[in-house]
């Protein structure tokens, strides 16, 4: 049963080997490491220092696209890094992360914002009274995404924000890079949204002014990635980015993929889910 309809699943066979349940209903996916292995990656974390560094500035843009916060909580903060910026900028920041990664934080957000050793379900409601509550890839990784939504949105005050991005299994990426797309390669990646399931996760957790967007900007080296697993499988335990030549490629390819995902935008791999607490 899906877990966002209650819809029946059925089985997705995706090329190169991996099947997934898929919604009848939304088109939501649930994935099993058992059935749809990620590829010889071993930890959670398979980026690469320069890129994440681009990608940081361009998500915080994308964020402040959108809001423009004195208070922000991040759901999944990790080192960070994001909620440094908008310190920066003069926002008063809090945030909860499990450390799932063994991250080491900024030591200027660690010594001045209201940091939470856990899951957002446990922080104590009246701990926070964010403008803007938002998460950067963690949906596709928690126990209960809708859980998730409905407690950071108890951690807004009245008419303040929300902003998630997740992997899209709705993107046409999965279905050119079959079991290579490098969004399989994270083994705790254990679901993927589309925006029609990500619509419904945020009905249900009385979000209001719903909108899922396509971002052009998030994951540029997603098609890079692929294209290396797809062609030269192999064992990488530090995923395919802990590759010289996959890195330079990715960086050389960007402004092929970004004119590719203008003229296509279903092959942009990740959704940004926008919406907003009642008054």
């Amino acid at each position: 049963m899906c877990e966002i309809c209650a819809g029946r699943l059925r089985d997705r066979h995706v090329r190169g080997g991996a099947t997934l349940q898929e919604c009848s209903g939304c088109g939501h996916l649930l994935r099993s490491l058992a059935c749809a292995p990620a590829g010889h990656r071993d930890h959670a974390y398979g980026g690469e220092p320069t890129l994440d560094r681009w990608r940081l500035a361009l998500t915080y843009r994308l964020l402040r696209r959108h809001s423009s916060p004195a208070s922000v909580f991040e759901v999944g903060f990790g080192t960070g890094a994001l909620l440094r910026r908008f310190l920066d900028d003069g926002a008063s920041v809090a945030g909860a992360d499990p450390d799932q990664l063994g991250l080491s934080v900024d030591p200027r957000v660690r010594a001045v914002g209201d940091l939470h050793a856990c899951a957002v379900e446990d922080v104590a409601d009246q701990a926070v009274s964010a403008d803007l509550v938002y998460g950067i890839h963690v949906l596709e990784h928690v126990r209960d995404p809708t859980r998730t939504l409905q407690f950071a949105a108890r951690l807004l005050r009245p008419g303040g924000s929300v902003q998630f991005l997740t992997p899209a299994g709705d993107s046409d990426g999965l279905r050119l890079y079959g079991a290579a797309w490098w969004m399989l390669e994270d083994p705790t990646h254990v679901r993927f949204f589309t925006a029609r399931s990500l619509t419904l996760a945020a009905e249900a957790a009385g979000l209001v002014d719903i909108r899922v967007e396509r971002p052009a900007l998030d994951s540029t080296s997603t098609d890079a990635a692929s294209l290396v697993r797809l062609v030269r499988p192999a064992q990488r335990p530090g995923g395919v980015l802990s590759s010289a030549p996959a890195v330079v490629s990715s960086m050389a390819t960007t402004p092929l993929v970004l004119a590719a995902r203008a003229v296509a935008p279903r092959l942009r791999p990740t959704l940004h889910l926008i919406a907003r607490r009642p008054h």
